[in-house]
C-alpha cells in the first residue's frame, strides 16, 4: 500500500514538473531584450541554423529553399510576423514546423530561442507594417 502511495506521489511530482517546465518555456512575453551582445549571439544561431534556408536577411530566397520547394516567409516584411505573437513563433523554433527541424534545446536553450525571435523580428525594423500580435 505505501509503495502505491509513494508510486502515485512521485508520478504526480513529475507531471508537474514537467508541466511547469513547459509552461515557462513559450511565454507570452519575449523575456529577452535587444541587448548588442544577445543579439550577437542570435545572429550567430541564425547564421549556423536558419540561414540556410531563410537567407542571410531573412528573405526566404534561398537556393536550398527552391531546391526543396519551399515556400518561405519573407521575414523583412512587417506583415509576416504581424500576426505571430512571440509565444507562437517560440513554439515553431524548438518544436519545428513542416519541413523545418526542430531546435533541440541541447543546442540553443529557451533565452537563445527569445533572443532569436527578437533577432528575426529585426529583420523588419524600420518597415512600415501592422505591429505584431499582441503577447
Amino acid at each position: 500500500m505505501l509503495k502505491s502511495i509513494l508510486l502515485v506521489a512521485a508520478f504526480a511530482l513529475f507531471v508537474f514538473a514537467v508541466a511547469s517546465t513547459q509552461s515557462g518555456s513559450a511565454q507570452a512575453t519575449n523575456p529577452a531584450k535587444a541587448a548588442a551582445d544577445s543579439l550577437a549571439k542570435a545572429k550567430t544561431l541564425y547564421t549556423m541554423d536558419c540561414a540556410m534556408c531563410h537567407g542571410d536577411n531573412g528573405s526566404g530566397q534561398t537556393d536550398l529553399a527552391k531546391s526543396m520547394e519551399l515556400t518561405l516567409a519573407d521575414f523583412t516584411d512587417p506583415a509576416t510576423l504581424s500576426a505571430k505573437s512571440d509565444a507562437d513563433l517560440f513554439a515553431i523554433i524548438r518544436n519545428g514546423k513542416d519541413k523545418m527541424p526542430p531546435e533541440d534545446a541541447g543546442r540553443a536553450n529557451d533565452a537563445a530561442v527569445h533572443n532569436l525571435i527578437t533577432y528575426i523580428r529585426s529583420f523588419s525594423k524600420g518597415r512600415t507594417g501592422p505591429a505584431p500580435a499582441a503577447q
